[in-house]
C-alpha cells in the first residue's frame, strides 16, 4: 500500500529540501534566502576564490591590467566610483610612488595625483630633475576613490593589494616611495608612524623603500614640506647607491 509520502510525492506536493545560500548547479552565483547574491558571490569571497583571484592578477600583463582593474568588484568601493585609477607613468620606471587612494578629480579623470596634491608632487619631482611619465610611475594603494576622500579601510587595501603587487613586479623599480601612512602600512606591514619610518631605507621584496609624507598632508602642514624634501634627497641617495632589483622570477 502506498504511504502518505508516496502519494504526496506523486502529486508533486512533497517538500523539497535545499541548502540556503548554495549555488544551484549551472547558476552563476550563490543566492541567500531572499534571492539576493551573497557577499561571497558578489565579492569573490572565500579562501579558494581569493587565491584564484590573486593568482590570476599575478599573471596579468600590461595589456590586460587596466581592464581588469576596471572590472573589479572585490570591495565596496566599486559601487560609488566613476572611474578606476590604476596608475600612470613610465612602465620601466626607476622610481615608483605609491599614494593612498584617488580623490574627486582623480575619480573623474581616471589618473592619480591630478589635483592640488598632484601638482605639488609634480613640483617635487621637478626639483629632483624628474617628471611624471619619465623614469617615474605613480600608483595608489586602492584604485577606486574612498567616500569623502577618507583613508582606505584595511579590507579595501587588502582587496587591492594584488594589483599593487603586480604593478611592482611588472615595473621592477629601483626604488619605491611610500607617500603617507596608508601606503607605508600596506607595504611594510606596520602601523608605525610616518615620523618613526622616515630617514631609513626599508625593503619591499628586495627593493629599497623610503617613506615620506603624502602631498595632501603637506598642503595642510606647510612646515613639513622641508622634511619631505629631505626625504626625497635621501631617496635619491638610496636609489643611486643600491643595486637594481633582480628580474622577476630570478
Amino acid at each position: 500500500m502506498a504511504t502518505r509520502e508516496d502519494v504526496l510525492r506523486e502529486l508533486k506536493l512533497a517538500p523539497e529540501w535545499r541548502l540556503r545560500g548554495r549555488a544551484e548547479p549551472g547558476t552563476a552565483e550563490a543566492r541567500s534566502s531572499d534571492g539576493s547574491a551573497t557577499p561571497a558571490a558578489r565579492e569573490g569571497g572565500g579562501t579558494v576564490d581569493a587565491d584564484l583571484r590573486r593568482a590570476r592578477i599575478a599573471a596579468l600583463g600590461w595589456e590586460a591590467f587596466d581592464a581588469d582593474v576596471a572590472a573589479c568588484t572585490a570591495c565596496g568601493l566599486c559601487r560609488a566610483r566613476n572611474k578606476t585609477v590604476p596608475g600612470v607613468g613610465d612602465r620601466d620606471a626607476d622610481w615608483l610612488f605609491v599614494g593612498e587612494g584617488p580623490g574627486a578629480e582623480e575619480d573623474a579623470k581616471g589618473e592619480p595625483f591630478v589635483g592640488q596634491a598632484g601638482r605639488l608632487l609634480d613640483s617635487m619631482l621637478g626639483a629632483l630633475g624628474m617628471r611624471r611619465g619619465e623614469r617615474v610611475y605613480i600608483a595608489n594603494v586602492v584604485k577606486c576613490r574612498p567616500p569623502g576622500n577618507r583613508a582606505p579601510e584595511p579590507g579595501e587595501a587588502e582587496a587591492c593589494r594584488p594589483y599593487l603587487e603586480r604593478q611592482i613586479a611588472l615595473i621592477r623599480p629601483k626604488l619605491v616611495v611610500a607617500l603617507g601612512k596608508s601606503a607605508a602600512s600596506l607595504l611594510l606591514g606596520t602601523d608605525a608612524t610616518i615620523a618613526s619610518l622616515r630617514g631609513r631605507a626599508h625593503r619591499y621584496g628586495g627593493i629599497p623603500l623610503v617613506v615620506t609624507y603624502h602631498p595632501a598632508y603637506l598642503l595642510r602642514s606647510l612646515p613639513e614640506k622641508a622634511k619631505a624634501w629631505e626625504d626625497l634627497l635621501f631617496a635619491r641617495r638610496v636609489a643611486s647607491s643600491d643595486p637594481p632589483p633582480p628580474p622577476a622570477g630570478a
